[in-house]
C-alpha cells in the first residue's frame, strides 16, 4: 500500500537515515486510576484497563518519541521480540509495521516526526481537517451515573457520549434521564455488542430510543453477520447504524448497504487502508484507538488526514484521573484542534510517569468480582468473573441472560469476606446463576 505523499517525502528529507537509527527503547508500566464515576463502573468488568505501558524510542539524532500500549485492551501489544527487532533500525522504515504493536509504533511515528520537524499527520498524508470530533466514553453504568457522565461531558465541551447498551440495565431510563441534562444537539451513541440478538426483538427497543433527539448512533445492535436483520433495522429507523469494519467483509457491507458507517481502529497501516475504503464507499466512521491522553493525541492526527473520520472519535481517555500529558486535550463544541507542532504535538508528563510507575503484571489482573443484577419481580442473577474479559457479555450474546426489560439494575457486590459472598461467587463463576423471586 502506497502512503507517501509529497508532504511525507519532504518530511523524510529533513532527517537522514543515520540520524533516524533507533539507539534505545524504554518501556515503563504505569497504573492510571479512574475518575470517581468510571471507577465504580469499570471495576465490575474492566479493572485491568488501568494498566498501560509507555514506550520511549531514542534516536541517534537525540529525538525521543513516546507512545503507549493499553496492556489488556489493544489491537496488538508491543512484545519483547518487537522491541529487539527495532533496535538499531531506521525508525522511518519501521513505523508502518503494525506488528510492532501500539506503543512502539506510536513512539516511532512521534520520534520520526520530531526529527523531521513536522507533525505526525504530515507523515500520514494530506491534512484535510483542522479539528476533529471527539466522544466521551464510559462503560454501561447506572441510570444516575450515565446522567452524571453526560452532564460532565457537556460541561467539558463534548457534544457526544458513547456507552454500552446492556440487558442488565434499563436502557429506556438511561436515555430518558441523560437526555434531561444535555441539549438536543448533544448526541448519545449506544453500543449493544449484538445483545439485542435479532431484528424482531431489537426493533421495538430501538424505535423507543430513537424518539429522543439526542440518540444518534446504534453500534452493532444485532449480530453483524445478520445482513438481512441489519437491513431491516436500517430501513426502520433514522438513527445511524454503525458496524465494526471487517465483519462481515467490507465488500459485503458496502454492497448490501446494511450500515450507515463504520468503527475503525487497529495499527497505522491497516487503519489508513480501512479509512480509504470507507472514503471510496462514502461511509463515515469514528476512529477507535483506546488509551490515555497519549493515544487520544495520536488519534487526532489520523482524524486530520482521513476525510470520512467525521463521527466523534472514541479514545476513552476521559476515564482517567490523569491524561499522562503535560497539558490536556481541549474540546470545544465537540471538536479538538489537530496539533501542528512536531511529533504528537504534546509532551509526556514525566513526573506523573514516575508517580504512577508499577511493576508490569505477569498476566491480566483478575481480582474476584461478583455482579448482581435485579429485576422488578424479584429475580436476581449473579455473575462471577470466569477469567474471560467478556464474562458477562458472552452469556447475553448466547441468550442466557434475561432480555431487555424496564426497571432492571446491576451492581458490583463488595467482597466482605463472608461465607455468603464466597458461595455466590463460586456458584456463579462458571455460568450465570439465576435466582427467582
Amino acid at each position: 500500500m502506497t502512503m507517501i505523499s509529497d508532504s511525507i517525502q519532504a518530511a523524510e528529507k529533513k532527517a537522514s537515515p543515520q540520524h533516524l537509527r533507533v539507539e534505545k527503547i524504554e518501556r515503563t508500566t504505569v497504573k492510571v486510576p479512574y475518575r470517581e464515576v468510571p471507577a465504580r463502573n469499570m471495576a465490575r468488568e474492566l479493572p485491568h484497563w488501568q494498566y498501560t505501558e509507555i514506550v520511549e524510542v531514542h534516536l541517534k539524532s537525540g529525538h525521543v518519541g513516546f507512545g503507549e500500549t493499553l496492556l489488556y485492551y489493544t489491537w496488538n501489544a508491543t512484545s519483547d521480540e518487537a522491541v529487539e527487532r527495532a533496535q538499531g533500525k531506521n525508525a522511518a522504515e519501521l513505523m508502518w509495521d503494525d506488528d510492532l504493536g501500539a506503543g512502539l509504533q506510536m513512539a516511532l511515528f512521534d520520534a520520526v516526526a520530531k526529527a523531521a520537524e513536522v507533525p505526525v499527520h504530515a507523515l500520514l498524508g494530506r491534512k484535510v481537517h483542522d479539528k476533529t470530533p471527539l466522544s466521551w466514553w464510559n462503560i454501561d453504568t447506572s441510570v444516575e451515573d450515565m446522567a452524571l457522565e453526560c452532564a460532565e461531558a457537556y460541561k467539558q465541551g463534548y457534544m457526544s457520549y458513547k456507552t454500552k447498551g446492556r440487558p442488565w440495565y434499563d436502557v429506556w431510563a438511561q436515555v430518558e434521564e441523560a437526555s434531561k441534562v444535555v441539549p438536543k444537539e448533544f448526541k448519545i451513541d449506544m453500543d449493544f455488542n449484538d445483545t439485542l440478538l435479532d431484528a424482531e426483538r431489537a426493533l421495538p427497543i430501538l424505535e423507543d430510543l430513537a424518539q429522543y433527539p439526542q440518540v444518534d448512533i446504534f453500534e452493532s445492535p444485532i449480530f453483524q453477520d445478520d445482513v438481512a436483520g441489519n437491513k431491516i433495522l436500517m430501513a426502520a429507523t433514522d438513527v445511524n447504524i454503525a458496524m465494526h469494519y471487517g465483519t462481515p467483509d467490507p465488500l459485503i457491507a458496502i454492497r448490501e448497504n446494511f450500515c450507515d458507517g463504520f468503527v475503525i481502529g487497529h495499527g497505522a497501516r491497516e487503519l489508513m487502508a480501512s479509512g480509504a475504503v470507507a472514503a471510496m464507499a462514502d461511509k463515515p466512521f469514528w476512529l477507535q484507538l483506546v488509551g490515555t491522553g497519549i493515544t487520544a493525541a495520536f488519534s487526532l492526527h489520523f482524524g486530520a488526514v482521513l476525510s470520512h473520520a467525521t463521527w466523534p472519535a472514541v479514545n476513552c481517555h476521559q476515564l482517567y484521573k490523569y491524561n499522562l500529558l503535560t497539558e490536556p486535550i481541549v474540546v470545544k463544541e465537540g471538536f479538538a484542534q489537530v496539533p501542528d507542532k512536531p511529533g504528537l504535538g504534546y509532551e509526556l508528563n514525566r513526573d506523573m510517569l514516575e508517580k504512577l510507575r508499577v511493576e508490569k503484571p505477569e498476566s491480566r489482573p483478575e481480582p474476584p468480582r461478583l455482579i448482581e443484577t435485579t429485576w422488578k419481580d424479584g429475580r436476581k442473577m449473579y455473575f462471577g468473573n470466569t477469567g474471560e474479559v467478556n464474562f458477562v457479555l458472552n452469556p447475553a450474546r448466547d441468550g442466557n441472560v434475561p432480555y431487555f426489560e424496564r426497571g432492571v439494575d446491576t451492581r458490583l457486590v463488595p467482597n466482605d469476606g463472608s461465607k455468603e459472598w464466597k458461595e455466590l461467587y463460586q456458584k456463579s463463576n462458571t455460568k450465570p446463576l439465576l435466582i427467582k423471586g
